[in-house]
């Protein structure tokens, strides 16, 4: 199990880096991912990492970019929204559609990697990982439906498969199960609140004043892993 500081991201002694493929994560969930990877090459899929654990001032930079408009916020189906016109309240639900609070993010727990196929990547491409690349047609689609028929075995779930209120579908992002249903378990409201009472977090009062619809929605509204 994880300590206060690695469950939220301010510690990362319970992670590993790997070179090649270049990526950063728990050390079981490291073994698992490369024997899937592995197994998708043999039919021409190359699982490549595009994010993978992710500590709290990373996300903490994701999240003040968005808040300040130099990242876009989307929409459920990946398009554009105006940020001009939209009030803090508004933005604070807007990322949270896409990107977790930190100390809240499942990437802190190094069970969490966003996947693309370097394989279906032509020269120049620039994955975005929005919903269609994922979609019939685009460059992901082969491997979001190996995706659909493997990762089970591999121990693999994807917690956004499907929208419940919280974070948007997101087909590229991957959990390793038999830690991850563990520590959701471990996260609470009051964890969050005091994470974010102490940081330089951007859009902060209106944060705190949400954490338990945040804890709700954002945490805890995922889909299962199959059994």
């Amino acid at each position: 199990m994880l300590n206060e500081l690695e469950l939220t991201g301010r510690a990362r002694t319970h992670v590993v880096q790997v070179s090649e493929p270049s990526f950063t994560a728990h050390p079981h969930v490291i073994d698992a991912f490369l024997t899937m990877r592995r197994e998708a090459l043999l039919v021409g899929i190359e699982l490549s990492p595009h994010s993978s654990f992710r500590n709290f001032d990373t996300q903490l930079g994701i999240w003040n970019d968005k808040f300040l408009g130099k990242r876009p916020l989307y929409d459920a189906d990946g398009q554009a929204l105006d940020f001009a016109n939209l009030s803090e309240r508004e933005i604070v639900k807007h990322i949270l559609h896409w990107s977790a609070l930190p100390g809240a993010s499942r990437h802190h727990w190094g069970t969490e990697i966003d996947v693309v196929d370097a394989a279906a990547m032509r020269d120049g491409y620039r994955a975005q990982l929005l919903p269609e690349e994922f979609r019939e047609g685009g460059a992901f689609f082969a491997m979001h439906q190996w995706l659909d028929a493997n990762i089970a075995r591999f121990g693999f779930f994807r917690p956004y498969a499907r929208y419940l209120g919280g974070v948007f579908p997101e087909p590229w992002h991957l959990s390793y199960a038999p830690i991850s249903t563990q520590l959701i378990t471990l996260i609470t409201p009051q964890l969050l609140a005091d994470t974010i009472a102490s940081s330089a977090l951007l859009g902060k009062d209106v944060a705190l004043e949400v954490i338990q619809s945040i804890y709700e929605n954002q945490v805890m509204k995922v889909n299962l892993p199959r059994v």
